[in-house]
């Protein structure tokens, strides 16, 4: 596929190999980070993307008899981009302690990174600049309403609180993540040497680190994102394929409905995410060798590591713990 994801961007823009380091150690919990499509935004502060509200009229035409004109019609719509950002200060002389000042440092950016992960991961999901305007608009807040104009792409399995089941794809055409225009993709690791830092009047030397990250959440054509929700953690945890075939809140058949949801699943990556309940559930659905549909695929990584993920007739089924078990209903 030709978009580019953040692992692809990480080793375009930084020929020192730190962020590709920074890329992967990302990919650890919340896997829709090495999904996503990344593009540079066309404006400073984000992206402004043209949306087709309407298509043209057509006729038939008799012989020398004409037709009225038609047009489309389309709207723009301005996507911000937030800013992530974190620093560390690092007593020198603690950091000196050990005799390894790097391994030490490495420790902490570990930290940093993974709650740049986390905070990054449960704001594509739950980011919501109605309540902190600091925030990207992420995807629960735009399929929340079943009676909205996208309502047709919420699927509910039942009328308990739960949690959701996303299926996304991913393409510069239909769901992709912005950064400012003139800025760099993906997370920032920036080593700021040693500084001077000051507390009222006490001063010390500080080995200093600077983390961020800016970007966003482009759905450029709602028809390609699909959440089914109101999914009860109980009923995924004991996912044993006891369940008759009818029962319309299996998430198996809701996954399947979810599918055929998108106008053209080749018109990008499509991905399910699910939280580790739900996958658990999946999981052991796989083992049964009568299932046809559940699969486990292997290959190697370009990191050099094996790996392993879950697919659904084909599409990859990625665990994200940002995924909450306790969502609202949506009536």
């Amino acid at each position: 596929m030709a978009n580019l994801t953040l692992l692809d961007w990480a080793k375009r823009t930084d020929p020192d190999g730190r962020i590709p380091v920074v890329a992967e150690l990302l990919s650890q919990r919340n896997e829709i980070l090495t999904d996503a499509v990344w593009k540079e935004g066309n404006l400073p502060t984000g992206e402004r993307v043209v949306i087709r509200t309407g298509l043209p009229d057509v006729y038939y035409r008799a012989l020398n008899q004409g037709i009225p004109t038609s047009k489309s019609t389309t709207a723009q719509v301005d996507e911000g981009c937030a800013i992530l950002e974190a620093r560390s200060e690092i007593d020198k002389d603690l950091a000196m302690l050990n005799g390894n000042t790097a391994a030490f440092r490495l420790s902490e950016d570990t930290a940093f990174l993974e709650a740049m992960n986390q905070k990054w991961a449960n704001t594509m999901f739950y980011g919501n600049p109605g309540l902190d305007p600091k925030e990207f608009l992420g995807l629960h807040p735009r399929y929340s309403v079943a009676g909205a104009a996208n309502g047709d792409n919420i699927l509910r399995a039942t009328t308990s609180v739960g949690t959701s089941v996303w299926l996304i794809c991913w393409s510069d055409q239909t769901v992709y993540c912005p950064f400012p225009k003139g800025s760099k993709a993906g997370l920032i690791h920036e080593d700021l040497g040693e500084q001077t830092v000051y507390s009222g009047d006490n001063r010390m030397q500080a080995l200093t680190t600077r983390y961020q990250w800016k970007g966003g959440l482009v759905v450029k054509d709602w028809r390609y994102v699909v959440r089914i929700c109101n999914l009860p953690v109980a009923d995924l945890s004991n996912q044993n394929g006891s369940q008759e075939a009818n029962d319309p809140t299996l998430l198996i058949k809701m996954m399947a409905r979810a599918l055929y949801k998108l106008p053209n699943q080749n018109m990008g990556r499509c991905v399910f995410y699910m939280n580790r309940a739900a996958h658990a559930g999946l999981s052991i659905q796989a083992m049964d060798r009568s299932n046809g549909v559940l699969n486990v695929q292997q290959s190697v990584t370009q990191f050099g590591t094996p790996s392993s993920w879950l697919t659904f007739l084909g599409v990859p089924i990625r665990c994200c713990d940002a995924i909450l078990n306790t969502e609202p209903l949506v009536g």
